[in-house]
């Protein structure tokens, strides 16, 4: 999307208290019975797919030196736990009075190299910086996702269109010479007047058209091929994707293959469910987004329990705590420590890891997430303050995740999956270390708006 939308300041604020660990023995450690609010819930075993990292945000300098940037990131994303960097769009854009951020596509063979649209590098680099940058991702381990935005094109010429009676804006002769495109590759042509939706006013791709289709993935030299063979690129992120049909999407992945993730940004979750199985690909989860929005910053935990589409299919499902377009939640630590313990693959955002979070603290969760959080997910209490989950553990022990927005501390008896097992927090927020009894329950605690999270020590 290309929606700008102003990005507010978080503070984040580190409360120590200090607090006696609790007794070890056994005959201390009895149960207390559920009570009405205590809800429970099993989904499918989720994957353990790593992070990706949306290595941008709105607006990011017009210096050319975003690629650069990235790059020298690349090394210690890689430690840390990211297995994938989403980068924004990478080719020539229509530029107005500053270079643009990429989502009203002119040239999408420039990445950097041709004088036109006002410049020859785009605003982040040129093409060799891009390449470059790519390069290093690959040196260590990350995957390269491209940010495709093929709804919609900018920046055309003005010529006499038979469909529409008058002037378009939709001629496109470009320096690469490569998929120049005239009135009737787009909305209204003589197959179709329309398809799914238009976007801001700009001319609108018909993607039934032979002559599309051949230029963006068909042709050994599409746009699916160059940027998957010539420049590396690994994987998708396509935009807007409610403007056209799935099968879009899906004849992209047939030809190219890759990790992709459509945005369609939308909270009904049968569309969802609907479009990622179409396009098979996977789809960012607004619902989740929406519900952690409600529960931390409404103050109402339950709101965990929505349906989400971590919940429908985890193996389909990116979530998320912020992007370049919506950042609405204010209490963002523990958004993270929700998506980095459940299932689904977690995108951490640029400024959160690298500007206004602790990176410390990210950096835990992501660990968490790699190595610990795994299984099946069971939600075993919620409240308005309290939330607790247990990841049922495969191919390791899992974990329990226990999550308050109260302003104190908060203990509660939970069942785990272990019996007679001493069990630890893996974030530093407690120093307890109790035993689970035979019948695998035990007491934990979570600091004040804070989250812990136990496995077996």
């Amino acid at each position: 999307m290309k929606k700008r939308v102003v990005s507010l300041l978080y503070s984040t604020f580190l409360l120590s208290f200090i607090f006696s660990s609790c007794s070890d023995s056994l005959e201390e450690i009895i149960p207390v019975e559920e009570d009405q609010n205590q809800i429970t819930g099993t989904t499918k075993s989720g994957t353990n797919a790593n992070v990706m990292m949306q290595a941008f945000y709105w607006d990011v300098p017009d210096d050319g030196n975003w690629w650069d940037v990235i790059s020298a990131k690349t090394s210690s994303w890689s430690s840390a736990g990211f297995n994938r960097i989403w980068l924004p769009p990478a080719s020539k854009a229509h530029n107005d009075n500053v270079r643009s951020m990429g989502y009203n596509p002119y040239d999408y063979y420039d990445f950097g190299e041709f004088d036109q649209m006002g410049s020859i590098e785009t605003r982040f680099g040129s093409k060799k910086e891009l390449q470059n940058l790519i390069s290093s991702a690959h040196n260590n381990g990350l995957e390269v996702i491209a940010d495709i935005v093929i709804n919609h094109n900018s920046g055309g010429g003005s010529e006499a269109n038979p469909y529409t009676g008058g002037n378009t804006w939709t001629e496109f002769k470009t320096k690469s010479g490569l998929f120049d495109r005239s009135y009737d590759n787009f909305h209204p042509n003589d197959i179709a007047n329309n398809d799914r939706g238009a976007f801001g006013g700009f001319p609108d791709l018909c993607h039934s058209k032979s002559y599309v289709q051949d230029w963006l993935w068909k042709k050994s030299n599409s746009v699916a091929k160059y940027y998957k063979n010539e420049m590396g690129f690994d994987g998708w992120r396509f935009d807007f994707v409610k403007g056209f049909e799935p099968w879009v999407v899906k004849e992209w992945n047939n030809s190219v293959g890759g990790f992709s993730v459509g945005e369609l940004w939308d909270s009904n979750l049968d569309y969802l469910t609907w479009w990622a199985n179409e396009a098979n690909s996977s789809v960012f989860d607004f619902p989740c987004y929406y519900a952690m929005n409600d529960a931390f910053d409404g103050n109402d935990l339950t709101k965990l329990n929505n349906d989400m589409m971590w919940k429908r299919n985890p193996y389909k499902d990116v979530t998320f705590v912020t992007n370049h377009d919506t950042d609405e939640i204010w209490n963002k630590m523990l958004a993270y420590a929700y998506i980095l313990t459940h299932e689904g693959y977690p995108c951490v955002f640029y400024r959160d890891y690298e500007e206004w979070l602790d990176k410390d603290k990210l950096n835990n969760l992501i660990w968490i997430h790699n190595n610990l959080a795994r299984g099946s997910t069971s939600v075993l209490y919620s409240d308005n303050d309290e939330y607790i989950a247990r990841r049922n553990g495969w191919n390791g022990p899992g974990i329990v995740v226990y999550i308050n927005n109260a302003d104190h501390w908060q203990e509660r008896w939970i069942e785990t999956n272990w019996s007679n097992t001493r069990i630890k927090d893996f974030t530093g927020n407690s120093n307890w270390e109790p035993v689970t009894q035979s019948g695998k329950w035990v007491k934990i605690q979570v600091p004040p708006k804070g989250y812990t999270v136990w496995s077996i020590k």
